[in-house]
């Protein structure tokens, strides 16, 4: 027979995460203000260049 003992050991429980973690948050909203901001700085040169 084998050496294991007879008591079997409950499995592990699987860690599953439910939300991502929180660098992904921060990393949207810095995408999110640089491409308005982006976008706003574009548009006053359009402003600017079609003023002239």
């Amino acid at each position: 027979m084998s050496d294991e003992p007879a008591t079997e050991a409950a499995p592990a429980r699987k860690y599953v995460e439910n939300k991502p973690p929180r660098g992904v948050y921060v990393r949207v909203f810095i995408y999110v203000v640089a491409t308005h901001a982006l976008l706003a700085f574009m548009s006053l040169i359009f402003i600017i260049a079609k003023n002239r």
